[in-house]
């Protein structure tokens, strides 16, 4: 006769793991948000960077260049579906001039990036290439986009991950701005 118990102990270990992850998908009340991924970066200084500027654009992006105010960095390239999701609200956000909004031309093509932009808009003050990715892995980017809002003293305040909705903007980003201009 075969001891079957040595084969209940992969089930039981699965039984166990499902009931770990489930919890923690459906803890939407106990304040775990599935979607968050926590930043080492945050209420810390902006990583030190200096990066070129997009061909014929003029304005390269460091660090220096943001402080003294509040702003938002985002992280995109023109390989970026998500990009071209968020891309509309960027737009309206550099038309109502609510905040300086900066880019960061990850692993992009210049060419590709400013024939993006001419198609779709350019709502930034400044945009420094990233080619390499070195100023992205500073910032600990996963992917594109990623959104970074920093104060007037140089400290990263909040990182969103993926396109900014409107709900995002409205709910979360724009409260916490109004709230660090006191």
């Amino acid at each position: 006769m075969i001891k079957r118990w040595p084969f209940l102990i992969p089930l039981a270990v699965l039984i166990v793991l499902v009931a770990v992850f489930s919890k923690r998908l459906v803890d939407v009340d106990g304040g775990i948000d599935p979607s968050f991924i926590p930043s080492v970066l945050l209420d810390r200084e902006v990583p030190e960077f200096a990066l070129a500027p997009l061909p014929g654009r003029g304005k390269a992006l460091a660090t220096q260049d943001l402080s003294g105010g509040i702003s938002l960095i985002n992280i995109w390239g023109s390989w970026c579906v998500a990009c071209l999701a968020e891309h509309p609200l960027l737009m309206e956000l550099a038309r109502q001039n609510t905040i300086p909004i900066h880019g960061i031309a990850w692993r992009d093509n210049p060419q590709a990036a400013l024939a993006w932009l001419s198609r779709h808009g350019d709502p930034y003050e400044r945009i420094g290439l990233d080619p390499d990715s070195q100023t992205a892995i500073a910032f600990g980017v996963t992917g594109a986009p990623e959104t970074f809002i920093v104060d007037s003293e140089g400290m990263i305040r909040y990182k969103h991950i993926g396109p900014i909705s409107a709900d995002a903007w409205s709910n979360t980003i724009e409260p916490l701005i109004r709230s660090l201009e006191q």
